[in-house]
């Protein structure tokens, strides 16, 4: 199967990168009390340090809106997941409890700033893309069991056209969602730069750890940016 990202997206933002790691063989399960530790642990730090008005300043956030911003998007209707996430927390809530891998994506999602999405293979069965929307591409909403058409010329992530995430960072689909009973699962995760210390790099590496220890199971790690646009796993 292979990944790529549109040349047209690095246009956007030369300096976009996507991390990518495959899980193989992933143990999930239900929520321990040491995952949820770390997932509020995670949250009172965040809102111990930023302020509501700080979200859009964080790099990646803001980031992350300009390159929608730049593709038609408008950030302030369809805020980038992770601003809405940050600010429920930063406001008081608390993310929902759901299971392990979810949960701990999350807290990395939070310790890192950065937009961390998993997708469970099983659901997915053609090439996957970052690209512009075409004629055809459609979408199922998260907890529907209805299909909508996607308006042509919106970034997205999709598999063949059926659309994993919806206005690119915004809205991830019902079809590979993690649950207890995902093993494979295709983690995608967006950042501006891969140099040690950077949030890409240490997101991965977390993600990878949680994989082979947590998880026992096999992790296989690619770079894609605009030098390397496409891999094949």
């Amino acid at each position: 199967m292979k990944y790529t990202v549109d040349k047209s997206v690095f246009e956007l933002n030369p300096d976009m990168k996507f991390g990518i790691l495959i899980g193989n063989n992933i143990k999930n399960s239900k929520t321990t009390l040491e995952d949820e530790e770390r997932l509020r642990k995670a949250e009172i730090k965040m809102r111990d340090e930023i302020k509501v008005e700080e979200i859009r300043n964080l790099r990646n956030v803001s980031l992350y809106r300009e390159v929608m911003r730049k593709s038609g998007i408008n950030p302030n209707k369809y805020p980038p997941s992770v601003e809405a996430m940050f600010k429920r927390i930063i406001k008081g809530g608390q993310l929902p409890v759901i299971n392990s891998l979810v949960d701990l994506c999350n807290a990395i999602s939070i310790e890192r700033g950065i937009s961390l999405g998993g997708h469970d293979l099983i659901d997915i069965n053609e090439d996957l893309e970052v690209r512009y929307s075409k004629k055809r591409d459609v979408f199922l909403p998260f907890g529907s069991e209805n299909y909508e058409e996607v308006q042509e010329g919106e970034l997205i992530f999709t598999s063949g056209n059926i659309v994993q995430t919806l206005k690119w960072v915004w809205r991830q689909s019902e079809l590979g969602k993690v649950t207890l009973d995902s093993s494979d699962v295709f983690f995608q995760l967006v950042g501006f730069g891969y140099e040690q210390c950077s949030s890409l790099y240490e997101a991965m590496n977390d993600i990878e750890d949680l994989i082979k220890n947590r998880f026992q199971g096999s992790c296989r790690r690619y770079l894609v940016d605009i030098n390397n646009p496409s891999i094949e796993f």
